[in-house]
Parts: C-alpha cells; sequence; structure tokens
C-alpha cells in the first residue's frame, strides 16, 4: 500500500451543498475506470488506496483530494476529465462555514483582523494551528482535525496573489506567550510571525497588555473590504456574532479597529516585541 487509505480525502458533511458536485465526479470516476476496462480492486491496488474508500470516492460520499484525482487521471488516462475538478474538489473539503470564509478572503482587497485570545488564523504555522484546534472540546475526530488544519492552511493563499490584499493585524500580547504546543511549536509560530510581517502589503502589531483602556475588550473584529466598495464584517461584541455589510454597522467595526490600531505599538516595535518575546521562549 502506498498512502494510507484516510489520506484520499475528506467525508462529504450530510447535506452539505457541495455534495451532489462530490457524486457527479464520483460517477465520472466509475465511468472512466470501467472505460479503461479496471474494477475496484484493481484500480485500488494501483492507486495504493482499499477498495472500501474507492466505492465511497465513486459513489459520492468521498472528497478525493486533488492529488489523487490528478493521479488516477493519468492512470486511467481520462485526458483531463478527472484533473478539471481539481479546484473544486480542492474547496469542497473545506467545512461549509470555513469554505464561505474562504471565498470572502479571496475576494478582499483589504483585511483588518483584529485577535484577543489565539494567534489569527492566517497567521499560523500548521504545527500550531493543530495543537490549537486540539484543544477544542468536543474533540474533533483525526479526520476533521486534519481537514479543519487542511484547510486553515489553505486560506493562507491570500498571501500569494497578485496583487495581494492589504493586511492589517492587531494581535494581543497574550496570544504571543499562550503556550499552545510544546516550546519548539510556539518558537516557530513566533519566528513565521516574524517573516510575514516583513511582507510589504502585511502590516501586524501588537497590543501590550498593559494597553487596557481600548474597545477590543468586546472581542475579536475582521473587516473585509471588496474592490467595489463593499464590505463584510464580524465582532463578538455585537450583531450576535454574525457577519455584517450594513454600512452603518461596518463604521462602527472600522471605528473600534482604528482605535485598537491606534493604542497598539507601531510595526516596527511590533516586531521587535515578537522578537523578544522568541528570545524568552
Amino acid at each position: 500500500m502506498g498512502e494510507g487509505a484516510d489520506e484520499a480525502g475528506w467525508d462529504v458533511e450530510p447535506g452539505d451543498e457541495i455534495e451532489p458536485l462530490v457524486q457527479a465526479v464520483g460517477r465520472l470516476l466509475k465511468v472512466c475506470r470501467e472505460a479503461a476496462g479496471m474494477t475496484v480492486p484493481e484500480l485500488a491496488t494501483a492507486m495504493g488506496y482499499g477498495e472500501d474508500m474507492i466505492r465511497k470516492i465513486e459513489r459520492g460520499a468521498r472528497i478525493p483530494r486533488p492529488e489523487f484525482l490528478d493521479r488516477v487521471d493519468q492512470l486511467l488516462r481520462a485526458q483531463g476529465h478527472l484533473k478539471a475538478f481539481r479546484e473544486d474538489m480542492k474547496k469542497a473539503r473545506y467545512p461549509k462555514k470555513v469554505r464561505q470564509l474562504a471565498e470572502l478572503e479571496e475576494r478582499a482587497v483589504e483585511m483588518l483582523l483584529y485577535s484577543h485570545h489565539n494567534i489569527h488564523g492566517l497567521l499560523q504555522t500548521e504545527d500550531y494551528a493543530r495543537a490549537l484546534l486540539c484543544t477544542w472540546r468536543p474533540a474533533y475526530s483525526p479526520d476533521e482535525l486534519e481537514r479543519m488544519v487542511a484547510a486553515r492552511m489553505a486560506r493562507k493563499s491570500v498571501f500569494e496573489r497578485s496583487p495581494a490584499p492589504e493586511l492589517g493585524f492587531v494581535l494581543e500580547e497574550v496570544t504571543l506567550r499562550r503556550p499552545i504546543g510544546d516550546t519548539m511549536v510556539l518558537r516557530r509560530q513566533l519566528e513565521h510571525m516574524l517573516e510575514v510581517a516583513r511582507l510589504p502589503f502585511v502590516e501586524l502589531q501588537v497590543m501590550p497588555t498593559a494597553h487596557a483602556n481600548h474597545p477590543g475588550t468586546g472581542g475579536l473584529i475582521e473587516v473585509l473590504k471588496f474592490p467595489d466598495g463593499t464590505g463584510v464584517g464580524r465582532t463578538d461584541g455585537d450583531f450576535f456574532g454574525r457577519p455584517v455589510s450594513n454600512p452603518r454597522q461596518l463604521r462602527v467595526l472600522d471605528l473600534r479597529y482604528g482605535i485598537i490600531r491606534a493604542q497598539a505599538l507601531p510595526p516596527e516595535e511590533s516586531l521587535v516585541f515578537i522578537e523578544k518575546a522568541l528570545g524568552e521562549v
């Protein structure tokens, strides 16, 4: 066997809107397999997966990984028909709420992000994200955990866009010191943040714990702005924690974020602050 069966993809969440698309890809896989004159056991052996996994993909109960589609397309000589769904399946693997957030982030030209409990997801390393998600209760199953980690890492594609969006982060001091994972996980996380902070389109600031009189005490703030002048935002403190797009509500979030940014350390001093925190780990 090559890769483990659990590496072939992710189970479809019942009732998810992407279920019909995953089922269509599964039917296409079956058609291509039969056209190539291969049985399920033969394909499973050639791909290095269990027979049950192949059957689950064919009936649309399992979301195939993009890498699986690349390999099986070549093996079955599908002339790119299976591989054509690579990006669709890449997005389909995200849990629904993460998929919706990723779509908004892909459209944004400016993102204003304030984190108060943990380092923001877009700044997290894979090891830090996994360690953090392992603290949630009820606990994720191993499959759910890896799906959440993969989705969080995929969202970081915003850093590779051209042109890249303007990204503003304000992090509370406690997020730099909370020992999520072991010492090495935290060290690598802080080192990664220093690298990201030096990107020309990123502004990263630290809010020292001593700066207590600011509106961030109401919870996280996220504001995404789009090319047409519209936007969407959310905060723990108001609007029932739901995303809002009403201009008046967005102005409230803009106001709060502006005050927080003004009271946080400037970017240059924030880098020094993170370097000091790294030296203390």
